[in-house]
């Protein structure tokens, strides 16, 4: 998972939800990988709205990589792959693909780190593009707030 945010991050009350210090602290980033329950979180403050960014699965190999991509394609035919990605700290091979209801979802193999945060993959604007789109601020994964209902014969 990684969510977005401003920083200072709020590290003491995270280290003390997982239990675990950072394995990657950067001003600009942090990450935890947790063994027990397998978590990957991390938090950054590049380019995107505060809140959760997109989730993800990711993977060990290139082999597991390449036997997701069918199944990845079957849930959303406007797949991305990125070879080499360099983000967060990390290059990566990635697929991006985008659920009915929005998200995002990142599935990847971690091939090293690198020693700068990169370029951001740009939530590819909720499911209605297939071209990465730069966020801002009046963008929001939150749902618009509902007009309060009228009034009904019943009310008190």
């Amino acid at each position: 998972m990684s969510a977005s945010r401003t920083f200072p991050p709020p590290s003491v009350s995270i280290e003390r939800f997982f239990g675990a210090e950072p394995i990657v602290t950067q001003p600009d980033y942090a990450k935890w990988m947790l063994e027990d329950p397998q978590v990957n979180f991390a938090i950054s403050t590049h380019r995107q709205p505060v809140g959760v960014n997109h989730l993800g699965f990711q993977v060990q190999t290139d082999e597991e990589l390449r036997a997701m991509r069918s199944q990845l394609e079957a849930a959303d035919a406007r797949m991305v792959e990125e070879s080499e990605q360099p983000c967060c700290y990390a290059k990566s091979d990635k697929y991006w693909v985008t659920d009915p209801t929005g998200i995002a979802w990142e599935t990847f193999h971690t091939l090293g780190s690198i020693p700068v945060y990169g370029e951001d993959t740009a939530v590819f604007d909720h499911g209605e593009s297939i071209v990465p789109v730069k966020s801002t601020a009046a963008q929001c994964c939150v749902p618009a707030q509902k007009a309060a209902p009228a009034a009904s014969c019943c009310a008190k």
